[in-house]
């Protein structure tokens, strides 16, 4: 394999891709672990290609489950309040206020848990169900997604 100079951007994506791949990523450039990632051939003009290493039977809920993911047999039982909207999540009105909830508060449906801010909006979560709230996945003031998970709830 070629050894490149790394810029600080391409030393995050080649750990990143070397956490959820499993292979080592180091010296190559952006567009060749993009396709990695993808799982095309990689060649190298002194060797054969190099392919990457496939996903365990199970596919990507096995791999999560084997870097640390909650495997989805934990989650049975639980409701999940996702994200309606692209934003950030925030676990408090202000920066110097208590969290709305905490891990193992219970929560009535209806209760706000969280703020999503979107365009300098804050939309406030709501429980959709009664329960005891065993779960909270996005750090504060992290990103998040249409439809990613934000607290897993065991209704009562």
């Amino acid at each position: 394999r070629r050894a490149y100079p790394q810029r600080p951007a391409e030393v995050l994506v080649a750990s990143v891709v070397e956490d959820v791949v499993g292979a080592p990523a180091g010296g190559c450039p952006v567009g060749e672990i993009l396709g990695l990632v993808r799982g095309e051939e990689l060649s190298d003009e002194h060797g054969p290609p190099v392919l990457p290493p496939r996903l365990p039977p199970g596919g990507d809920a096995a791999a999560r489950a084997a870097h640390g993911a909650v495997a989805p047999a934990e989650d049975d039982g639980l409701s999940f309040v996702t994200s309606p909207i692209v934003g950030t999540f925030y676990a408090a009105p202000s920066p110097d206020a208590e969290p709305y909830v905490k891990i193992g508060d219970f929560v009535q449906k209806g209760q706000v848990l969280c703020i999503v801010e979107a365009m300098k909006l804050m939309n406030e979560i709501e429980a959709d169900v009664s329960g005891l709230v065993v779960r909270r996945f996005p750090e504060n003031a992290q990103p998040v997604e249409f439809g990613e998970r934000l607290f897993g709830i065991r209704p009562s």
